[in-house]
């Protein structure tokens, strides 16, 4: 009978599928995040509305039945994706759904005064928001996006259901062989355990070097 960690290489090659679907999703959402969080602020009426369908869509329906309706519905329609594109794509548009709100409201929280100084420079709406907004909003955003980040590992485990080979489905794999049931789930929480604390850290580096980057741009002010 196999010791337990003579079962890591196999959850490993898992555990490098969980991480690809991840970063890959994570792209998606910090680009659905940031264009429907832009969209909710926009002043036309039907940019407003479709940003606003986006998210109440995707934050009202569950990321499973998602899953299950790009990948084995849209099909019917001659809309076919694989496995890996299915996944990284509805999970990063779930998670973006949730991402437009943090946007929105960490762009809502900048002082009227940031956008009057940006009037009286006579900046664009473009120029204040490259320049001025989104600088301070990033280091609002950072604590939300990196808890739905840690949420957006956790949810990889819904792609086992498409056929996908990742971390969960392969200790499935493992416990039907082996029946070392404690043993493998043990691991996996280890590793996601380890997986989430290396984006935390990541996330947590990313708010000390923007929040600096801020300051130091304020004091040369």
């Amino acid at each position: 009978m196999p010791k337990p960690f003579d079962l890591l290489p196999f959850l490993l090659e898992g555990a490098s599928v969980t991480v690809e679907v991840t970063l890959g999703a994570a792209a998606v959402a910090c680009a659905a995040a940031l264009l429907a969080g832009l969209g909710r602020l926009s002043r036309r009426g039907p940019v407003r509305w479709l940003a606003g369908a986006y998210v109440e869509l995707f934050r009202g329906t569950s990321a499973l039945v998602q899953l299950f309706w790009v990948y084995f519905a849209l099909p019917m329609a001659g809309i076919r994706f694989e496995a890996m594109t299915a996944g990284i794509l509805v999970l990063g548009l779930n998670t973006g759904a949730y991402g437009a709100e943090v946007v929105r409201g960490a762009i809502r929280a900048i002082p009227r005064v940031q956008h009057e100084a940006a009037l009286a420079l006579n900046l664009t709406p473009a120029q204040e928001m490259r320049y001025i907004v989104l600088p301070q909003a990033v280091v609002a955003m950072l604590p939300s996006a990196g808890n739905l980040l840690i949420e957006l590992l956790k949810n990889t485990s819904l792609v086992s259901l498409i056929t996908l080979s990742e971390l969960t489905f392969r200790a499935q794999i493992l416990r039907a062989e082996t029946l070392r049931t404690m043993e493998i789930f043990a691991l996996i929480l280890v590793i996601y355990f380890l997986l989430a604390l290396a984006m935390t850290c990541g996330v947590r580096t990313l708010e000390r070097r923007f929040s600096y980057g801020l300051a130091h741009g304020r004091g040369k002010n």
